[in-house]
């Protein structure tokens, strides 16, 4: 069963936006056993359309079309798709009311005939209602091949795909079970990890794919299964798993699908009633953000001091300024004294502090770019760390968020 997303719009091709529809998309489907064969993006231009729409056809089951829906003149997809099905526009008038409704409610200003125009479909669609917008989705089918278009706003979307389109692709295909399970290991590169378990990867049996998914000092490593019998499936990859932390398990944290790394460290935070802050400096906040993501955070997390400047580490965190002029800015003392700084302001009982140089100049120490002190002080003691992550400045702040988290763990466990 293979499907293909279509996004139109200009705005992602020009980089305006990120297509996160497609990623979205791809996800839901291959929980239900549908594969993604391709991924397109296009222009809205009738005749660019019409092409992808007569080429998707002829290469996959299903093809689940993103934007063009809105009311404007730019908009142009329900027109070509009438082209495409030789179909005519008609009013339905159960979206038509559904966008009154949402204007009397919601919206200070009359309908217009612009907005009442959303309400005009394909005679042969099967409309599926957008509770959450004013253009409806429309299922269309042509030589065996289903054609799902969807408004282009994210969250119209998403609620579109779990109320309509995912249910009704569940009650028409017969899909294969796609089992995924993706362990997550920190403090060692794929090379080595490869090494590791090159025999146990050899002897994976032919219906589990293994994949290598590194990331700045992460590496997920991703078990995929497909077949008709998911007790089969889901038994097998947890006696893979079982065989692999025998090999690795001391880099081991968690699994993807369960939790991150930060919501493991929270979850053993919170089930000891005990907290964390943080004092970042060349991280600039990154620590907090991965942190606070996740809803419930408070439980467990204080809070953050964005230290970046010299100064505002003294005035602050309270480092000494004979401490910054001794060892310097970027220095295991410097961060050690960062994070016992944070710690007490915040009276949490863990912290970590981030000192360093991610570039691309020296600014006020005289390290080398790339280079990152990390503190970790716990209820007992405070200790740092030095690495060189990086000349790049993106993947040095990263590598230097995930260590940090790495840090920490080892220190709860």
């Amino acid at each position: 069963m293979l499907a293909e997303i279509i996004t139109i719009g200009d705005e992602i091709l020009i980089g305006q936006i990120v297509d996160s529809n497609s990623a979205f998309i791809g996800k839901e489907l291959n929980k239900i056993g549908i594969d993604v064969y391709q991924i397109t993006s296009i222009q809205d231009d009738k005749q660019h359309i019409l092409t992808a729409l007569e080429e998707a056809k002829n290469r996959v089951d299903i093809v689940l079309i993103t934007g063009g829906l809105g009311p404007t003149k730019d908009d142009i997809t329900k027109h070509t798709l009438c082209e495409f099905f030789g179909d005519t526009l008609i009013q339905n008038d159960d979206v038509l009311l559904h966008i009154e409704t949402l204007f009397a409610k919601y919206i200070n200003t009359p309908v217009t005939d612009i907005n009442r125009m959303q309400a005009l479909v394909p005679t042969t669609a099967t409309v599926l209602m957008n509770n959450f917008g004013t253009a409806p989705g429309m299922w269309l089918e042509k030589d065996d091949t289903v054609f799902v278009s969807m408004p282009g706003v994210p969250f119209e979307m998403k609620n579109l795909m779990k109320d309509e389109v995912l249910p009704r692709f569940q009650e028409k295909f017969n899909r294969p079970f796609i089992i995924h399970k993706t362990v997550l290991t920190y403090g060692m590169g794929e090379s080595a990890i490869a090494k590791k378990i090159e025999q146990w990867e050899d002897e994976l049996p032919s219906f589990i794919k293994l994949a290598y998914l590194p990331n700045l000092g992460r590496v997920r490593l991703r078990l995929s299964a497909r077949g008709t019998d998911e007790k089969l499936l889901k038994d097998t990859i947890e006696e893979r798993i079982t065989d692999l932390h025998i090999l690795i398990g001391d880099i081991i944290v968690g699994y993807e699908e369960d939790e991150s790394i930060e919501a493991l460290i929270g979850k053993l935070l919170a089930s000891r009633g005990q907290f964390l802050a943080v004092a970042e400096s060349c991280t600039g906040g990154k620590i907090a953000q991965s942190i606070t993501t996740r809803s419930g955070a408070s439980s467990f997390f204080k809070g953050a001091a964005v230290t970046y400047a010299t100064q505002s580490k003294t005035d602050i965190l309270g480092v000494h300024e004979d401490l910054i002029k001794k060892f310097t800015v970027t220095s295991a003392e410097v961060a050690e004294a960062m994070a016992l700084g944070v710690k007490t302001r915040f009276n949490s009982d863990y912290s970590i502090a981030t000192t360093g140089n991610a570039g691309p100049s020296k600014g006020d120490g005289d390290v080398e770019v790339g280079t990152v002190f990390i503190a970790i002080a716990t209820p007992n003691r405070v200790f740092s760390e030095k690495f060189v992550f990086s000349n790049l400045r993106e993947r040095t702040i990263g590598k230097a968020v995930n260590k940090s988290f790495e840090l920490l763990l080892n220190e709860l466990n």
